[in-house]
């Protein structure tokens, strides 16, 4: 158990009986970033696994693009680049994203693109939402209900999910291959829910987080498949 909570819980206590308010020092300095806006142009990373970052112009705006290392062609793995900003536990995450498959990718790549958030300090563990454009669209109903996907990285990847609880971790909602899709993702405890492209209602919850409750990094997240561009990242503490 993490001992700044009932040290939290006893200065609060304490103010209560004198009468008082007494803030305590972890939610002092959360106050400090309560909301944040990171620009492309201003992001920083603390590492980027399997390829690196790139600043550009895409769909009318500037861009974080995900480049993979050459050593990653062929291969089923995924780009994840840590940004330099605050842990976050709980609160809102917002951004635009827009993900297709790279040029001379095989048929059945999907764009996967999307957003790590708690991860571990080196990425070795991280709770992602993401999304697969290519499904939405397409004639096959089974493909349609996988277009968005919650995957719990390294001991729940989307074929364990799928095999032990099929349906329960992704679901459908309308996306263009390569088009800015506005991603809003309300993490609270072990809850997350995403909503895509300003829906009042999520496309997906997911009320059992893997790693449960706790801080971590915030990450950009694509497949070495993916051609990915990621816009203003705009963070919520609660």
């Amino acid at each position: 158990m993490n001992a700044a909570v009932p040290r939290r819980q006893l200065l609060q206590a304490f103010g209560a009986l004198a009468g008082g308010v007494v803030l305590a020092p972890a939610l002092a300095r959360r106050r400090a970033w309560e909301r944040r806006v990171v620009e492309p142009d201003s992001a920083r990373f603390l590492a980027v696994s399997n390829g690196r970052t790139e600043l550009v112009d895409y769909g009318g705006r500037r861009a974080v693009h995900l480049v993979p290392a050459p050593e990653t062609a062929g291969k089923d793995e995924d780009v994840l680049a840590l940004l330099d900003c605050a842990p976050f536990q709980d609160g809102t995450l917002e951004i635009d994203v827009a993900g297709a498959p790279r040029p001379g990718m095989p048929p059945d790549s999907r764009g996967f693109v999307g957003v790590a958030f708690r991860s571990g300090e080196g990425g070795e563990w991280s709770e992602i939402f993401y999304l697969r454009p290519t499904n939405a669209r397409c004639d096959d109903q089974l493909r349609r209900n996988h277009s968005v996907q919650y995957v719990s990285h390294p001991d729940f990847p989307w074929q364990r999910l799928r095999e032990e609880e099929p349906g329960k971790y992704e679901s459908y909602t309308d996306l263009e291959p390569g088009a800015w899709t506005a991603l809003k993702i309300r993490v609270s405890g072990a809850s997350a829910r995403l909503f895509v492209n300003g829906a009042a209602q999520p496309c997906l919850v997911v009320t059992d987080l893997k790693h449960g409750v706790g801080a971590g990094r915030i990450a950009l997240w694509a497949h070495v498949e993916t051609d990915a561009y990621f816009g203003t990242l705009t963070v919520a503490a609660s």
